[in-house]
């Protein structure tokens, strides 16, 4: 995930994320292979990025763009559909509200994703332009809509980002496609149920690991193992 970033005094290149479950999995597995998530931080770089990070008092900064695109597409358009979406985004744009933050109707948006502002990506207002990375991060991902699911054992415990709504079988693909061509169920159990047993058998001995269908929507801090058949 690269997260493009204004006003901000935070290190530019692939950051680390110390995922307090990743560390307290491969405590308890101590795995031969440890696999946390890398976020990439890009200074300024927003048409690139997947999300924006922005100091307060530097939002118009990144809104300036936005502004100036919605008056040469107004300008140029004759639709009145459109030219009623552009002109409400406008105004709340002066008012230093992002697009993504917008309360847009269907026909709102549908002329914002054909518009392509930058501020229609997620972005992350932050009230201090000095901020720790690692505190910063939660805050991205709730915003951008994401989470982590992972595998865990002692061969490799893993951290997998995911978009929050990922069902079992699109989690199995972004495991390795094979898992989501030959995917018959999943098995899954919460992260802390797992830190309480000895191994995901021991989990299921329990009862606290139920196997899903791969339509199953997969909620944050769940440990898969998919089951599949090629």
């Amino acid at each position: 995930m690269k997260i493009a970033f204004t006003g901000l005094d935070l290190p530019e290149g692939k950051v680390r994320f110390e995922d307090p479950v990743v560390h307290s999995l491969t405590a308890k597995f101590s795995p031969k292979k440890i696999t946390p998530y890398y976020f990439e931080f890009v200074g300024d770089d927003f048409e690139a990025a997947d999300m924006i990070a922005v100091a307060r008092d530097r939002v118009l900064d990144l809104l300036i763009y936005d502004i100036e695109k919605l008056e040469t597409r107004l300008e140029r358009s004759d639709d009145e559909e459109e030219r009623e979406a552009l002109a409400g985004a406008l105004s709340e744009l002066e008012r230093e509200i992002p697009v993504c933050d917008m309360e847009l109707s269907d026909s709102d948006s549908r002329h914002m994703r054909q518009t392509g502002p930058l501020s229609l990506k997620p972005v992350l207002i932050v009230d201090s332009d000095s901020v720790d990375v690692q505190e910063l991060l939660p805050f991205a991902l709730e915003k951008s809509g994401m989470m982590f699911f992972y595998t865990a054992g002692e061969q490799e415990v893993h951290a997998w980002l995911i978009s929050r709504g990922f069902d079992a079988h699109g989690c199995a693909g972004r495991i390795h496609t094979d898992l989501a061509r030959g995917f018959v169920k999943a098995e899954i159990v919460a992260v802390d149920d797992l830190l309480n047993c000895h191994s995901m058998a021991d989990a299921r001995k329990r009862g606290l690991s139920r196997l899903v269908d791969r339509d199953f929507v997969i909620t944050s801090d769940t440990v898969l193992e998919i089951r599949f058949n090629i």
